[in-house]
């Protein structure tokens, strides 16, 4: 059987910043005869925020802690344009193809440097956590960046659950792994299964969440349906989606994009303006839906909260 030939990280990277120039030069050229008919710049962006109608599936959240109060993107925008290989390496692949991820049944592996390990189905390990929205920034890091309405609870409310032991230093995540329903694991553009990992004071930290809705809805297939991380300080590649396996360890995991591209990518990946990456800026991001760049924030915007688990280190060589 001949064998899919394997494509370099770079290869991928460069394909999704054609995507975004042809985005963008779409954009302009609409820019361009709006001006010439005389109407508004803004008209060209006003899409709806809200997501399709109906009744909520989560009715009652409160708004949770760290929330911005910047306008989130728009229901088309979040659920329309993500990265997810598992799905297709094009921006557009993942709504797509998000009717192929079966999440039903679905449950997680706790094990490690725990007292109480096991698998628990996702119901159960739901069932003590109160959900709350909080809508964070994600960012990028092909410099662009959206603000999402997420659902979801304190990943330290869950681990706390399990006991973690004094050797507990690092957490591994794990996402599914099912090449038969998922087209992006049907060729080798990154090592399979997606892995991804956090410091312990970073996985305990108030301001990471586990998701499992946005815009008070089910998460969506395309968004890491049904449980994901989301650590809103670190670029979006950190928040690793559709998690089957939890696993706190007393060594540095070695997550994905760290492992294919190591000159490009590290294991902290905190959003950094100074630090570029070897082909782009960091310094500017690109809102979903805005015309023009902004500049970069610090943590994305975070560093009061964030910045003193990073005191002494230095920050561009542990990128």
């Amino acid at each position: 059987m001949k064998k899919t030939p394997k494509i370099r990280p770079s290869e991928i990277t460069d394909e999704k910043l054609w995507r975004e120039r042809r985005r963008f030069l779409q954009l302009g050229t609409a820019a361009g005869a709006l001006a010439l008919s005389g109407e508004s710049l803004a008209g060209l962006f006003e899409r709806k925020a809200e997501p399709p109608p109906g009744k909520p599936d989560f009715p009652h959240l409160r708004r949770g802690g760290f929330s911005t109060d910047e306008p989130p993107n728009p229901w088309p925008d979040v659920t329309g344009y993500n990265n997810f290989y598992e799905l297709g390496t094009g921006k557009e692949d993942p709504a797509a193809n998000a009717h192929r991820l079966r999440t039903r049944p679905w449950s997680v592996t706790i094990e490690g440097e725990v007292a109480k390990p096991g698998t628990y189905a996702l119901e159960d390990l739901l069932k003590p956590h109160a959900l709350e929205e909080r809508i964070y920034r994600l960012r990028c890091v092909e410099a662009w960046s959206m603000v999402i309405p997420w659902v979801g609870f304190p990943l330290g409310d869950l681990l706390k659950r399990f006991q973690p032991t004094s050797r507990a230093k690092f957490v591994e995540f794990t996402a599914v792994y099912r090449p038969d329903e998922l087209p992006g694991q049907q060729r080798a553009v990154i090592p399979w299964p997606y892995v991804e990992g956090l410091r312990m004071d970073e996985a305990m930290h108030p301001l990471t969440i586990l998701a499992v809705g946005l815009y008070g809805r089910v998460l969506p297939g395309q968004n890491g349906a049904p449980l994901r991380l989301v650590v809103p300080w670190k670029y979006g590649f950190k928040s690793i989606k559709s998690i089957v396996r939890i696993r706190l360890t007393e060594q540095m995991p070695h997550n994905t994009w760290a492992i294919s591209a190591p000159e490009e990518y590290g294991f902290y990946a905190n959003v950094n303006p100074a630090v570029d990456h070897p082909r782009w800026s960091q310094a500017k991001e690109r809102r979903l839906g805005e015309f023009l760049k902004r500049d970069t924030l610090p943590f994305n915007g975070y560093a009061e909260q964030v910045a003193p688990l990073y005191a002494g280190m230095d920050l561009r060589k542990f990128y």
